[in-house]
């Protein structure tokens, strides 16, 4: 399973609402497996079968930061990893506030 959390530091709460994509890549191509939006707790999984490879997770925060009349820096935040171990959770959680954010791989 690929799945992803965003808190939003600034105010101390889930970021619900915001659209997340999962692509894989192909040779030197991005194919998009799966997309929508985190729940009120801020969490999406991707309901994909998980191969080895590379990864990346679109978060579009814009319209996130939008909704809320708060100014933002950053549009989409691009988050690449790799699955080697197909038998393990990935867990990809985004820290984001207007002008930052922080990830890391979670349990």
């Amino acid at each position: 399973m690929i799945s992803t959390h965003i808190l939003d530091t600034s105010l101390g709460t889930a970021a619900s609402g915001v659209t997340v994509k999962l692509l894989i890549k192909n040779g030197g191509q991005w194919t998009t497996l799966a997309a929508g939006t985190t729940n009120a707790d801020g969490r999406f999984s991707f309901d994909i079968e998980k191969n080895v490879g590379i990864y990346q997770i679109i978060f579009e925060i814009e319209n996130y930061f939008k909704n809320k009349s708060t100014e933002c820096f950053f549009q989409d935040i691009p988050v690449i990893f790799k699955v080697e171990n197909t038998q393990r959770k990935y867990h990809v959680p985004l820290l984001l506030n207007p002008f930052g954010y922080s990830t890391y791989r979670g349990t």
